[in-house]
């Protein structure tokens, strides 16, 4: 920044000159940059004295004058070199037509004074200003806490201008929006409008654009339609009207209060009249987007984003997007629309180094990963910031990893000759088991291993297993993938369908890049949408579902989840139990406890791991074809992703995920095939077949080997992919589903369409006279890629934003009919035995949610 004139003597001291000109001189303090014992010295010598001036400076000297005087000090070279620009544009030119040595420093003088006053008035006016919005933020709180009845712990996050419709008047005031709240106050004319509204009563929120109401905003509630309009920014008042109503609706359902984030307003940008709670909820809007698209874990917190230039080797050019950046991840997105999209760990990147600018290339970094992919980004506006955060990342990992190290080393050498001791043993006892067996006989895996099997099993420290009488120890060994066990997998068992697949894959690879660091693009989602080969299909949901990066960063966590449920019951526990031999009965896996026992630990550990949701039914199909093609780490976390980031809600006890993607579907149907919902409408088979198709995402009511392409789909594009299928099953039986004259029909007609929805590429082992049977069916049904591409063609433009949105307002109705249901049955059972009548226990209950939720 540039500072008054001060003299300096000694221009050279402890200073290294880098640009210089007749009347000025940039330098750099030794103490900063560079190495020698000079530049460690005077580092040293600052910190003890405590001065540490800036480490960049301009001087202004002329060539008959020993004095120098200070006219500009930086913290970093980027600033220094701007204004060292800045002189010489508009400056040096001037300076010239001087004579005389003084009236160059007097003209200096008077311009750098001139410079600092008016940033000094600009920062005065800055902090006047958010002097004046922060008291006027003030002043309205105050007005509203006058106006209505809140409590101290009501806190208000906006308020907004605007009329409120009474009749056919308008009535122009000020709506206040709070955490429970939405409140509005005029007073016009000698009439007052008071209105308070607790977001736990609103069912329907809409934006609208008519005559009489331009741009206004319905809110809707049990018994009643409130209009505002004349909004100044009507855009911004609905979406944080949105946030709230949702926000309710979560504490309503989790019955937890608002807890603000205190991380996140501080890193973001926003006006200062915004209260931090209006940050706040900004804020994690932005990181749940953020998230959502590259499929991170739900701890990321976004901090920013830059405009940048991807280089993108597979077709040698360059992809203009954005660069987001949080703790752990860098992701980039192209401007254009799924034509590049690059996500980057943190604890993946080896080595990053900037790039030498050049015609092409302006302020670009390299980035080299651990799989030995490069990445360049260039037109990075603060690239030395960036550089400087990943170096520090991948510092604090190495100090992490050396000290990890050395614990890990302790713990080896103290506990190596117990584990060898107990693995001889195993492996002594393991033998006497076979040779007793004899040498021609061929035993099935759960009787080579009958303690695998058991749920009477618990672990030690060194991971080995055995039953409560310690009698035999076993190492915890976790199933691979079961087709690998299961399928054969030599080359003469592999489909050519298949190896052309792989094949196709493998070229994808060498071109794009394999691992997490891949550029995902249009090539990958069509290699997406005609079906992942088997052998590769893990890999795949696990990376483009985002489950990697969770196993990742918790290692060993799966594991120890499996050591603390064996052998512990509970309602969770019984029900897993009862549904474990009704998963994908027809798939040889489960018909061995061999893919028994790994699905009941997959299931039991994620129970442990959420006891909010537990165990749902439709969660042991899901998993089962999990297990299929991932190994059993891998599984549990697929598992996760689909529970808690992917389809969220789906599988707690009331199921309220599914009922809002219900009424989701029943507006997209009624949207985008209007003539065929009047008539399910009036049949009223549109909610009896979306729970049963959403919950197990198809795989209950199609052949598995069909629905595992839709699960292929669905880790990469998300939720809209199931709304797609839907409506494309609807529509290929649209002709069919008009002529029905009742439910039962229309039922017959969907079930025999799914039923007969087949993958001609499958390679599910069969005998000859199945497979013959098979193929006969096959020339008579449907294709699932003829499925998945008709569903591309006819509703790909539905986007997972556009579900969002839909999926708010259906969330609004389906938790208060949720409410209202619990609130009848609860009053119904309390009457005959309360001396209050009903209606005063319906305000009871409400009171005491209401003060649950505080």
């Amino acid at each position: 920044m540039w500072v008054r004139l001060e003299e300096v003597l000694i221009a050279n001291a402890l200073w290294i000159t880098e640009r210089a000109n007749p009347f000025f001189v940039m330098q750099r303090r030794k103490g900063h940059g560079g190495g020698g014992f000079t530049s460690l010295f005077i580092g040293t010598l600052d910190t003890v004295l405590d001065t540490k001036p800036a480490p960049y400076r301009i001087l202004h000297q002329t060539p008959n004058s020993e004095v120098s005087y200070t006219v500009a000090a930086a913290m970093n070279k980027r600033d220094i070199q701007e204004q060292w620009e800045w002189l010489e544009q508009n400056i040096m030119v001037t300076l010239g037509a001087f004579d005389a040595d003084d009236d160059v420093t007097n003209y200096v003088k008077c311009k750098i004074e001139s410079l600092v006053a008016n940033l000094e008035t600009l920062e005065v006016d800055e902090s006047h200003r958010e002097d004046e919005d922060s008291k006027s933020f003030k002043s309205a709180c105050e007005k509203w806490r006058r106006l209505f009845t809140v409590s101290e712990d009501e806190k208000l996050v906006n308020y907004y201008s605007c009329s409120y419709w009474k009749g056919k008047m308008p009535h122009r005031g000020w709506l206040y929006l709070s955490v429970n709240h939405m409140c509005f106050y005029s007073f016009l004319m000698g009439t007052e409008s008071r209105l308070q509204i607790r977001w736990t009563d609103v069912t329907r929120l809409e934006r609208s654009n008519s005559v009489l109401f331009s741009d206004s905003i319905k809110v809707s509630t049990r018994s009643t339609n409130y209009i505002f309009s004349m909004f100044i920014s009507p855009q911004e008042a609905h979406r944080l009207m949105e946030q709230l109503a949702n926000l309710a609706m979560t504490q309503l359902l989790s019955e937890e209060g608002f807890e603000e984030d205190h991380s996140l307003p501080n890193r973001v940008q926003k006006k200062k009249s915004a209260s931090s709670l209006k940050r706040d909820l900004d804020a994690r809007a932005r990181s749940e987007a953020y998230r959502q698209v590259f499929r991170l874990p739900v701890s990321e917190k976004l901090d920013g984003d830059t405009e940048c230039v991807l280089w993108t080797p597979y077709n040698k050019t360059h992809v203009g997007g954005k660069l987001y950046i949080s703790k752990n991840y860098m992701c980039f997105s192209s401007r254009v629309k799924d034509l590049a999209r690059v996500v980057i760990p943190m604890r993946e990147i080896s080595v990053v180094e900037k790039v030498e600018n050049s015609s092409l290339i302006h302020n670009g970094i390299h980035i080299t990963t651990k799989g030995k992919m490069t990445i360049l980004l260039a037109s990075l506006k603060d690239r030395d910031f960036l550089v400087q955060l990943i170096s520090d990342f991948l510092s604090k990992c190495s100090e992490n990893t050396r000290s990890s190290a050395g614990d890990n080393v302790s713990v080896s050498s103290s506990g190596s000759e117990s584990l060898q001791e107990a693995e001889t043993k195993s492996l002594t006892q393991l033998s006497a088991s076979l040779g007793s067996m004899g040498s021609t006989s061929i035993a099935r895996p759960e009787e080579l291993y009958p303690y695998y099997y058991t749920t009477s099993l618990i672990c030690d420290d060194n991971q080995l297993m055995y039953d409560k009488s310690g009698d035999m120890k076993l190492p915890l060994q976790l199933q691979p993938a079961l087709i690998t066990v299961f399928n054969d997998r030599s080359e003469d068992g592999v489909s050519p369908k298949e190896k052309v697949k792989e094949h196709l894959w493998s070229v994808h690879f060498k071109e794009y890049g394999r691992g997490i660091c891949m550029y995902r693009t249009i090539e990958t989602h069509k290699l997406i949408i005609k079906g992942i080969p088997e052998s590769l299909k893990g890999e795949i949901w696990m990376l483009f579902s985002g489950a990697i990066n969770e196993m990742a960063t918790h290692p060993g966590y799966y594991l120890s989840l499996v050591e603390q449920s064996l052998g512990k019951e509970n309602i969770a526990t019984e029900e897993i139990e009862r549904d474990l031999h009704r998963s994908l009965p027809e798939h040889p896996a489960f018909q061995s406890e061999l893919g028994i026992a790994a699905l009941r630990r997959v299931l039991t550990a994620y129970a442990f791991r959420n006891p909010t949701i537990g165990y749902c039914q439709a969660m042991n199909i899901v998993t089962s074809v999990l297990l299929l093609y991932a190994n059993e780490e891998e599984a549990f976390w697929l598992l996760v992703a689909i529970c808690e980031r992917l389809l969220p809600d789906y599988y707690n006890t009331r199921v309220v995920g599914a009922l809002i993607d219900q009424g989701v579907f029943e507006r997209l149907t009624k949207e985008y095939l209007p003539q065929l919902y009047d008539q399910m409408k009036d049949l009223g088979i549109l909610s009896m077949i979306s729970l049963s198709w959403f919950l197990t995402i198809f795989l209950s009511v199609m052949p598995f080997d069909s629905a595992v392409n839709i699960i292929d789909c669905f880790f990469f594009d998300g939720a809209k992919i199931i709304f797609q299928i839907a409506l494309a099953v609807l529509d290929a039986n649209s002709e069919k589903l008009i002529d029905c004259t009742d439910d039962g029909q229309a039922m017959t007609i969907l079930s025999r369409y799914l039923e007969n929805v087949y993958n001609h590429d499958a390679t599910l082992q069969q005998s000859h006279e199945e497979r013959q049977e098979e193929e006969m069916k096959q020339q008579h049904s449907n294709d699932i890629t003829d499925l998945i591409d008709e569903s591309y063609i006819n509703f790909g433009f539905l986007t997972n934003d556009m579900i969002e949105k839909m999926r708010l307002n259906q969330r609004l109705k389906v938790v208060q009919e949720l409410e209202d249901s619990a609130r009848r049955t609860v009053v119904r059972s309390l009457t005959p035995e309360s001396c209050f009548s009903q209606r005063e226990l319906e305000e009871l209950y409400l009171l005491f949610k209401v003060f649950k939720m505080i």
